[in-house]
């Protein structure tokens, strides 16, 4: 079973590192719009149909395949796009002209403040740029990530991601817990993504459904008395984003912790329901959030 694995892996590395070499040869412009087209029609097949489709069942409350299939296709569309940028992080690092930030004197008020704060967000557009504004902001900052299944691509992704993205990058799992504790004692704010499932989370409602969902922000904001501010990301053409910092919501402790923790992880959801209801084709569908 492991030596399948292995060339499974493998097949899915070699593929995709020339699918980069494609990449780099056709540039950022070409390749954005031949690879969204190829996501769109070979992103079904790669993931779950089936998933993507309970997924927005829950969502729209009803079935409405003409509204499902526009939303398949905006997601894949950006999927592709998204998966382009990776090779031209360096370009979005060097230049500002690609992105609108709203809320920009949240952040420089945050920094002002010299405390941490825990940014939480979703996997909106190209996600990858939240941390990366964040940093170039000067605030200090850790983030967390969910390493690649694939051994053989995931180094590349790491190399990436702490090149161009944020340098303090931490693993998802206990591990990760204990170094976001370091990290948020030396001053460091924690960024990470509130949408997946994860095994080790509480079953709370997202979308009138009950999802198993992270409740570290909220842990990790009572411990240390920290904000927690929502970020969105949007894509509104092929070379211009808009990210959106909310208001940071303050944390007011009470004798019932584990209460304050599950209320301060419903509001969460609630906001990430808000952020997916904005254009619904901006979120990644794949996940199995509802499992």
């Amino acid at each position: 079973m492991f030596i399948l694995k292995i060339v499974k892996y493998l097949i899915q590395a070699t593929f995709i590192y020339l699918f980069f070499i494609i990449i780099k040869i056709l540039g950022l412009t070409l390749s954005r719009k031949f690879f969204s087209h190829l996501f769109k029609i070979i992103g079904p097949s790669v993931k779950s149909e089936q998933t993507i489709n309970n997924n927005l069942e829950k969502f729209l409350g009803f079935k409405n395949e003409s509204l499902k299939k526009n939303i398949k296709l905006k997601m894949w569309d950006n999927y592709g796009k998204t998966f382009v940028e990776y090779l031209y992080l360096k370009k979005f690092k060097t230049l500002n002209s690609h992105i609108e930030i709203k809320g920009e004197d949240i952040l420089a008020k945050i920094k002002k403040n010299n405390k941490p704060v825990i940014f939480v967000s979703g996997h909106f557009a190209n996600f990858e740029l939240m941390s990366m504004e964040l940093t170039k902001k000067k605030i200090n900052l850790a983030t967390i990530y969910r390493p690649l299944n694939n051994f053989f691509l995931n180094p590349f992704m790491e190399y990436l991601r702490k090149k161009y993205i944020c340098q303090n990058q931490i693993k998802k799992g206990l591990f990760g817990v204990k170094e976001s504790i370091h990290y948020i004692k030396n001053n460091f704010s924690i960024a990470l993504m509130i949408d997946q499932r994860v095994s080790e989370g509480k079953k709370l409602p997202f979308f009138e459904n009950m999802a198993l969902t992270t409740t570290m922000p909220a842990q990790m904001a009572l411990k240390f008395n920290l904000d927690i501010v929502p970020i969105y990301l949007a894509r509104k053409t092929n070379n211009n984003f808009v990210m959106e910092v909310y208001k940071p919501i303050e944390i007011l402790k009470n004798a019932d912790t584990e209460t304050n923790k599950l209320n301060i992880s419903i509001k969460l959801n609630k906001i990430l329901e808000e952020m997916i209801s904005r254009d619904p084709g901006q979120w990644i569908w794949t996940h199995n959030r509802w499992k």
